[in-house]
């Protein structure tokens, strides 16, 4: 009986395990969950390991997640969205020099719906991707806004930083 018993309790932990495999499966990661929805908000640790490690990769440093670029990246993710456009980016660039942040770089864009498409539009841009291995950064801010009637549905903004 005592056999029996333990066996089914092997039985049923191995069960729980499996159930939880399986939920653990279905969820989406963060890097594919789309950001077409207004309740989406990119996943800028993701973000910024994901960069970090294409950067080491690329015999660069690591980035840190810098609160106030993250600010700023919002701040205009939401302008593009309000305005159904994107920025200019050399203009976008200024405003955070007279931020005060040193050395700034950006990418903005817009239409792709998840982390792992506008990573992979980046990487694929030799604009987009001088942003992504630019020597002098050392701090990230990375942010999304949607937009439902937009054709982009969502807008994106990179943007990296020297130390101070």
């Amino acid at each position: 009986m005592k056999s029996l018993l333990c066996l089914s309790l092997g039985a049923l932990v191995l069960a729980g395990c499996q159930s939880d495999q399986r939920q653990a499966s279905t969820q989406i990661p963060s890097f594919y969950a789309s950001m077409a929805n207004p309740s989406a908000v990119v996943d800028a640790v993701m973000a910024r390991d994901m960069i970090g490690a294409y950067r080491r990769n690329n015999g660069l440093g690591s980035l840190t997640l810098d609160p106030d670029l993250q600010a700023a990246a919002q701040a205009e993710a939401n302008a593009m969205a309000a305005a159904d456009k994107p920025s200019s980016a050399d203009a976008f660039k200024s405003r955070l020099f007279t931020a005060g942040f040193n050395a700034p770089a950006v990418n903005l864009s817009a239409g792709y719906h998840t982390l792992a498409e506008a990573f992979s539009g980046w990487r694929e841009s030799p604009q987009h991707n001088r942003v992504l291995l630019d020597p002098k950064a050392a701090r990230i801010g990375i942010a999304t806004a949607y937009t439902p009637n937009s054709k982009y549905k969502v807008y994106w903004v990179l943007a990296v930083a020297a130390k101070p």
